[in-house]
């Protein structure tokens, strides 16, 4: 970004900013769903649905905001979402029930789109030009920071202020995010946008990356949305906000810049398989019962997850150049569709089966990931980076 004008720096700070406002919204009840249990009288599963009610609806809005931001171009449509963003998010605050509190989420998840399918498609096309893959990583990290505050953060002032103002603080990132990229940023996709045929970009190679993709994310979602009930529940009988911490071992997503400088000297597609294994790893050091080793697990995890992120946007940039903003949709509908199904089914599984449900859940995902990579060996196993 050193190449930048100065306005446009401001620019590319205020989409990063963003990003992280968009992914702390996301989850930011992920934290704190045993005292949502508590305080709104439902079980972890339907605590649960204020995770994949946003999700759901990030996969519905998805279509919508990529064709647009094919149209209208990355930066109008991402200031457009941070700003439709900020009204459900301050909406929180006066939720009294579950049901209230589904539809500001639901409309949260409506909103959010517009910094994703456009975001990663602008990296590629903007930033990734100047400076290479890891400025992949640095949105990556940008989210991860973004996840931190959402979990974290909001647990913590959630002992303060309680859990619905804590919530609708968020509001607050959005909102500075479509200040500073007013007239700020440039965009780099300078081609016609005559809408592609949605067949003509949907191809075998840019399924397999995103079934991949949503392998990873089901047992991410699934391990971290549940495992809070688990570390309050002996052996472990933490407290809410103590365990909240375990959310700390997402500062390896700090390593999303490293990530990217590996994917260019190994290639996505080794990255990707790599992330998987490690993922295999952490949700398998979950399932015993020495916290430094669980925690050790998420670790793993988490660096798993995010790497693999870095690695699948970019080989969606790679198996499909034509109309990134269709590509982008697709893969991010069947992405988050993949993390509402991990923030619900984990749940049953664990009413049912405790964690060894849950890691069970996460592995046979996994399992099925590495199955979609396994597609495309033939053709990038091998590719120059």
């Amino acid at each position: 970004m050193s190449t930048a004008r100065a306005p446009e720096r401001i620019g590319i700070a205020g989409f990063l900013l963003g990003a992280a406002g968009m992914f702390a919204t996301m989850y930011s009840t992920q934290a704190i769903l045993p005292e949502l249990s508590r305080d709104l009288g439902v079980t972890p599963s339907r605590a649960g649905l204020t995770i994949s009610s946003v999700v759901v609806a990030v996969a519905v809005g998805a279509w919508l905001w990529g064709p647009l931001s094919d149209r209208i171009g990355r930066p109008a449509a991402m200031r457009l979402a941070s700003l439709c963003l900020v009204v459900p998010t301050a909406l929180v605050a006066v939720a009294p029930t579950l049901e209230t509190l589904l539809i500001c989420r639901v409309l949260q998840g409506l909103c959010m789109p517009g910094l994703l399918v456009a975001g990663a498609p602008y990296v590629v096309e903007t930033i990734v030009p100047r400076v290479g893959a890891r400025a992949m990583g640095w949105y990556v990290a940008a989210l991860v920071a973004g996840g931190l505050v959402g979990r974290v953060g909001v647990a913590l002032a959630a002992g303060v202020v309680g859990w619905r103002l804590a919530l609708a603080a968020l509001a607050l990132l959005p909102l500075a995010s479509a200040v500073a990229m007013r007239g700020a940023l440039e965009d780099g996709d300078r081609a016609p946008r005559n809408g592609v045929p949605w067949r003509a970009v949907i191809r075998p190679p840019l399924v397999a990356v995103t079934l991949a993709g949503g392998a990873l994310f089901f047992s991410f979602v699934g391990v971290f949305t549940y495992v809070m009930y688990r570390l309050v529940e002996p052996p472990f009988s933490l407290d809410v906000q103590t365990a909240s911490l375990v959310f700390l071992v997402w500062v390896s997503g700090a390593l999303g810049p490293v990530a990217g400088r590996v994917a260019e000297r190994i290639g996505w597609w080794r990255l990707a398989v790599g992330a998987l294994f490690l993922a295999v790893v952490g949700v398998t050091a979950t399932l015993t019962t020495v916290l430094p080793v669980v925690v050790v697990g998420l670790a793993c995890l988490a660096t798993a997850t995010f790497s693999g992120y870095t690695a699948a946007q970019l080989g969606v940039s790679d198996v499909a150049r034509a109309s990134r903003g269709v590509a982008s949709a697709f893969f991010f509908s069947a992405y988050y569709a993949a993390g509402a199904l991990g923030a619900y089914l984990p749940g049953l599984a664990w009413e049912r089966w405790g964690w060894g449900g849950v890691g069970a859940a996460g592995l046979v995902a996994l399992a099925l990931g590495l199955v979609a990579l396994a597609t495309l060996a033939p053709r990038f196993a091998n590719a120059s980076p």
